[in-house]
């Protein structure tokens, strides 16, 4: 680890703390699964808003494998993309209950074989409900790592890659809630509050639009 990705690193605990949080509400593994695959393109307080409905209806695995396709493509409209995640959801679902007993897998393998499920949604999962050291590249991730200098790739998996190299596991989920807690606060696409920010000094991106030097 580089004297700066430390020098982020202490900076972002000192500001946010390193308690894990997840912002997808949920009360066991399946829920948070369901609510990943639908916070694809759209807001976490959207999906919280159609979650809180959606778990009292459904109520459990076998309610969602059982789902009518266009019932469920209403219930969750709001979200967006709702054709292809009712489909995915109902497929899912009937995959945990034939090949892992109603219950959500643990390794990134047997969560990246259902249907719907990437490594985004699987590093949430192992992250959040396994706690497994795991890297969640979303939109502020990939978007703030390389405005730090952390990464200069565009694909997701390249990404991850390049921060599991850079950042110590200890690290790794908290990465992903810092991130997404600045990106909302102060480093927001597209026009980021420099002024405001606390990182200035170790981001490259910065730098590079200010002429100065990067620290390594």
């Amino acid at each position: 680890m580089t004297k700066k990705t430390k020098a982020i690193l202490d900076l972002l605990d000192e500001r946010y703390g390193t308690d894990y949080r997840c912002y997808l509400n949920h009360e066991n593994a399946w829920q948070l699964l369901i609510a990943t695959i639908l916070s694809a393109q759209c807001t976490d307080a959207r999906v919280n808003l159609v979650t809180a409905d959606l778990f009292r209806k459904y109520t459990d695995v076998a309610a969602f494998a059982a789902a009518d396709l266009k019932e469920l493509e209403k219930d969750i409209h709001s979200t967006g993309f709702y054709h292809n995640k009712a489909k995915n959801i109902i497929a899912c679902c009937k995959d945990l209950i034939e090949k892992f007993g109603g219950e959500v897998p643990e390794s990134l393998e047997d969560l990246t074989s259902l249907a719907g499920v990437g490594r985004k949604t699987a590093n949430v999962i192992r992250g959040n409900i396994y706690h497994e050291p795991s890297i969640v590249v979303d939109t502020h991730v990939k978007r703030i790592s390389k405005k730090l200098g952390l990464t200069e790739e565009e694909d997701p998996y390249k990404v991850e890659q390049d921060l599991m190299k850079a950042l110590p596991k200890e690290h790794w989920i908290l990465w992903n809630i810092h991130l997404i807690t600045l990106g909302r606060e102060i480093c927001k696409a597209p026009t980021p509050r420099c002024e405001e920010c606390f990182l200035t000094e170790q981001c490259a991106d910065y730098k590079k639009r200010n002429g100065k030097r990067v620290k390594k």
